[in-house]
């Protein structure tokens, strides 16, 4: 029986890949008090890539994000979170992005440039990316992964809630950094 190699041969990626969330993560952290990180994730997204290996530039990216899937395991925060004075998962029930560019850097780096939609509002965004190689699953499946990272600011998206400190300095931090770990499947 032979092992499973990975490789970061670009040219086998070109197609469609489906985001597999059950191995995926998409994650979060923000100050709280000045002092202290907290971490999260959302955990119902889907997404879909359409990437072409022997020209990067040509690629896309799109993700749906389900934002009462917002879960930082601590379920007064995260209703908080959930309400009108964050994402208001009420009347907004998504998150999303989609790319606009993407930027070869070379070493398997990216920089993939595209709107996202908090709250309604959009703005666009830069995610530093890199692709982690692919390889075949043990069910069939040619699988794809990328990890990548960006800090955006709450305010960009009408997310000001906030108190100010006694000592000064907010409860909330207003950059948000948010982790990437990507699964992708390709479709056949």
């Amino acid at each position: 029986m032979s092992e499973a190699t990975a490789t970061t041969d670009l040219s086998a990626l070109t197609g469609t890949w489906t985001i597999d969330p059950a191995h995926s993560r998409l994650g979060f952290s923000a100050k709280h008090a000045m002092v202290t990180t907290v971490r999260g994730h959302f955990t119902e997204f889907e997404g879909t890539l359409q990437l072409d290996g022997s020209a990067p530039a040509a690629s896309a990216a799109s993700l749906t994000i389900q934002a009462a899937s917002f879960d930082t395991g601590v379920a007064d925060r995260d209703g908080h979170v959930k309400s009108a004075d964050f994402l208001d998962v009420e009347q907004f029930p998504t998150l999303t992005f989609a790319s606009t560019k993407i930027v070869d850097e070379g070493d398997d780096e990216y920089v993939v440039v595209g709107d996202l939609t908090i709250k309604g509002v959009t703005r666009p965004v830069e995610l530093k990316l890199e692709f982690e190689g692919s390889s075949q699953d043990p069910f069939g499946n040619t699988r794809a992964g990328f990890s990548g990272s960006t800090t955006i600011s709450r305010k960009d998206f009408g997310l000001t809630w906030n108190v100010v400190l006694d000592a000064g300095g907010v409860l909330v931090s207003d950059k948000v950094k948010i982790q990437l770990d990507v699964s992708a499947i390709k479709a056949s």
